[in-house]
């Protein structure tokens, strides 16, 4: 009984029901009525979160549908590299999944090379137009999604490539991923950022200097891959010795102050924010106004008053971008206030004040910031916050309010 209520909810698209039939010992091999097993089933409905729910309960990522197509080479075809990690991790956990990549490996590259509406149109044979639409692949990078034929398909696979190489130990040049990552120039194309998240993890000095190269280039493209690829290298290292913090500080500080494109701007000073100099909020200070609303978050999010009060300048900004007439910077900028050192009440105030904004999220960072300046209007704010969305990732902001009582209540 369990095994249909599976692969219904796989067909709903239902992840909560697929995590709570697996952890009601659902089997994650089951197979539905043409002989599908459950994997390729979440495979062929792009469902990558249910994917790792089943590989997580140990589903056999050797199971062929009546297609006669294995996982892997199927989560390839699907162009989706979340849909792929998924399966190699599968693989990866019988201690097998080396004998599978090189196959796999080639066919990502055939679909990055040859194209995706290229490919379709030879597999279908279909003359129309091709349907192009943006959707997230995973939580935190894009792809485009073409159908045509009957057949939809995502365009991730140099992202697969990139994995894939990796996987297999294979040391793709500088210059490759690069190239690859220019195929789709988008910060947010899992293509691109597959590359520079590599390129960051290598942290070697050749791979430095291949992206600090970049920052005179006269394209802004090419400035924002080096300013990627420089600003994850530090952000990834968890070393202690992290060699390219210091370097790192004196680059984007320099930087900051000469670059003219919003979107390469609003990577330095991000990685300005994430190095917490104290040299670092007069680089930023002076883009607190600037009209692109992603320079504004940069400078919302990397103000610090981690270890001491802010600067009267500081304090102004924040006050000022806590009205912002963006939700992302009114939250940076409240949650930069509340995790800050700086007790000044015209800061509690302006929190207080977005105790009524129009965004829940927003609301419920202004009652973790007061809770965690002991301020008691935190315990009404959360009283009157309206129901919780549907996947909400924030709600554990609110424990801190019980914890601001028990210190109140302990005194």
């Amino acid at each position: 009984m369990n095994g249909t209520l599976l692969i219904s909810a796989i067909r709903a698209g239902d992840t909560e029901g697929v995590e709570n039939l697996l952890a009601a010992d659902a089997d994650p091999d089951v197979r539905d009525s043409r002989g599908t097993p459950a994997l390729c089933l979440a495979i062929e409905t792009y469902a990558a979160a249910i994917a790792d729910l089943l590989v997580g309960h140990d589903a056999d990522p050797g199971q062929c549908g009546p297609d006669g197509v294995p996982p892997l080479r199927k989560a390839v075809d699907s162009g989706s590299p979340a849909l792929v990690e998924a399966v190699v991790r599968a693989w990866s956990r019988r201690g097998l999944y080396k004998a599978e990549l090189p196959e796999a490996r080639d066919l990502a590259r055939h679909w990055h090379e040859t194209g995706v509406e290229a490919e379709l149109r030879r597999r279908t044979g279909a003359r129309g137009p091709v349907a192009r639409t943006r959707v997230l692949d995973d939580e935190f990078t894009a792809v485009d999604e073409f159908s045509l034929g009957g057949l939809t398909v995502r365009d991730g696979h140099g992202a697969i490539l990139t994995a894939l190489e990796e996987r297999s130990g294979v040391r793709t040049s500088f210059e490759e991923l690069f190239d690859r990552a220019f195929t789709r120039p988008d910060e947010d194309h899992a293509v691109w950022s597959s590359a520079t998240i590599l390129l960051a993890h290598r942290r070697d000095q050749k791979t430095w200097d291949a992206a600090l190269a970049l920052r005179d280039h006269p394209d802004p493209m090419h400035r924002l891959f080096g300013a990627e690829v420089l600003r994850l290298t530090h952000l990834f290292d968890d070393s202690d010795e992290d060699r390219f913090a210091g370097p790192a500080v004196e680059l984007f500080l320099d930087w900051a102050g000469r670059e003219q494109d919003a979107a390469v701007l609003a990577t330095v000073l991000t990685g300005l924010g994430e190095l917490c100099d104290p040299r670092g909020d007069a680089a930023l200070l002076p883009h607190a106004a600037h009209p692109e609303t992603a320079v504004r978050r940069a400078v919302a999010n990397g103000l610090s008053g981690w270890t001491h009060g802010f600067s009267p300048a500081v304090r102004e900004a924040l006050l000022i971008l806590m009205t912002d007439p963006d939700t992302d910077v009114r939250q940076f900028a409240c949650h930069t206030v509340a995790v800050g050192k700086d007790r000044t009440p015209a800061l509690a105030d302006a929190m207080a004040a977005l105790l009524d904004d129009a965004v829940r999220r927003v609301r419920v960072t202004a009652v973790y910031g007061l809770a965690r300046h002991d301020d008691e209007r935190c315990v009404e704010g959360a009283r009157r916050l309206p129901p919780v969305p549907p996947g909400a990732s924030y709600e554990d902001d609110l424990d801190e309010v019980w914890r601001y009582e028990r210190r109140r209540d302990g005194r």
